[in-house]
C-alpha cells in the first residue's frame, strides 16, 4: 500500500477506514505517522526548483515574492500537484536584508497590510503563508496582529517557521482562527548530507511519537539530492507524507479549512515591489 498521502488520500483514509487504500490494521493506527515537508526560499534557483517540483511526493513549496523564477516555478509546481505558499519576508534580529516584499517593524498598519496583500497576489495558486526569517517581527504582537488580520480575509493557512522560540505568530494566528501549524524540525541548517540525514530522522522520530510532524528545508543541492533519494523509501518505513493542508486535515478530523464563500478570493496580480 502506498502511504504517500496527498490531501485527497488523507481525507479518504479518514472518512472510509474500510477503503482499500487503507491497510487492515487496528482502528487506532489507520493513519500512519505523517510528515509534511515545506521547502522555503523558492524562486531563486531554477534548476533545484524544477527538481523539487518534479518529485513524486506531495511537497509544499514556499515562494519568496517577486523573485526571478517565482511565477514560473509556482505554476510548474502546481501542475505537478505541489502545494504553494507565500514565504513572507519579515524583519530579523540580525538585520539581514529582506529583499522585495519585506515586512518591517517600522511599517504602519496600512503599509504592512498592503505589502503583504500584494505579495500574496503575486504568488500563483497560493494556499498558505509562512515567515521568511522574522526573528524580530514575529516576537511583536502589534505587527503580528496586523498580519493575521489581513490573512484572515483569505482562504490561507499560516505556518509559524519559528525562527525564534519567543515567536507569537502562531498564537496570534490561532486567535484569529486561521488554520495554523508550527515547524518542528529544520532539515538543513547545515548543508551536509550527514546533518540533513540526522534532521530527517529526527522529523520521522517526532512523527512516530506525536502522529505527525512538520519539517522545513531549502532548495540546496544537498537537500534536494537527499529528498530525491530518501522520500521514495518512506513507504517501507510506514511513514506517510502530506501537503500542509493534508496534514492539517488529518490533525483536525477531516474538517474543511474554509466553508464555501467564507473568504475573499486572492486576486492574482503582478504587484508593485516593496
Amino acid at each position: 500500500m502506498k502511504v504517500l498521502f496527498n490531501l485527497t488520500l488523507a481525507l479518504a483514509a479518514l472518512t472510509s477506514l474500510a477503503a482499500s487504500a487503507v491497510s487492515a490494521e487496528p482502528a487506532n493506527s489507520e493513519i500512519p505517522p505523517t510528515i509534511a515537508i515545506i521547502i522555503d526560499d523558492m524562486g531563486h534557483n531554477l534548476h533545484e526548483g524544477e527538481r523539487l517540483a518534479n518529485l513524486d511526493q506531495p511537497l509544499t513549496l514556499a515562494f519568496l515574492p517577486y523573485r526571478r523564477h517565482t511565477d514560473t516555478l509556482a505554476r510548474l509546481a502546481h501542475s505537478r500537484s505541489k502545494e504553494i505558499m507565500l514565504h513572507a519576508p519579515m524583519a530579523n534580529t540580525r538585520n539581514f536584508s529582506l529583499g522585495q516584499g519585506g515586512l518591517t517593524a517600522d511599517m504602519d498598519e496600512q503599509s504592512l497590510t498592503t505589502t503583504l496583500r500584494r505579495a500574496l497576489q503575486s504568488i500563483p495558486y497560493v494556499q498558505g503563508v509562512n515567515n521568511h526569517m522574522g526573528s524580530l517581527l514575529t516576537q511583536q504582537l502589534k505587527p503580528m496582529d496586523w498580519v493575521m488580520k489581513e490573512l484572515y480575509r483569505y482562504p490561507v493557512y499560516f505556518v509559524d517557521s519559528r525562527t525564534i522560540a519567543s515567536s507569537v505568530a502562531g498564537n496570534v494566528a490561532e486567535a484569529y482562527q486561521i488554520p495554523t501549524m508550527t515547524r518542528d524540525v529544520f532539515l538543513d541548517h547545515e548543508q551536509t548530507e550527514e546533518f540533513v540525514d540526522r534532521q530527517f530522522k529526527e522529523l520521522i522520530r517526532r512523527a512516530k511519537e506525536n502522529g505527525s510532524a512538520v519539517g522545513i528545508g531549502h532548495p540546496h543541492t544537498v537537500t534536494v539530492d537527499y529528498l530525491e533519494k530518501h522520500l521514495p523509501l518512506l513507504d517501507e518505513q510506514g511513514i506517510a507524507i502530506a501537503t500542509v493542508s493534508g496534514l492539517w486535515a488529518i490533525r483536525n478530523n477531516n474538517q474543511r479549512m474554509f466553508a464555501e464563500g467564507e473568504k475573499q478570493t486572492i486576486r492574482p496580480a503582478f504587484a508593485k515591489k516593496h
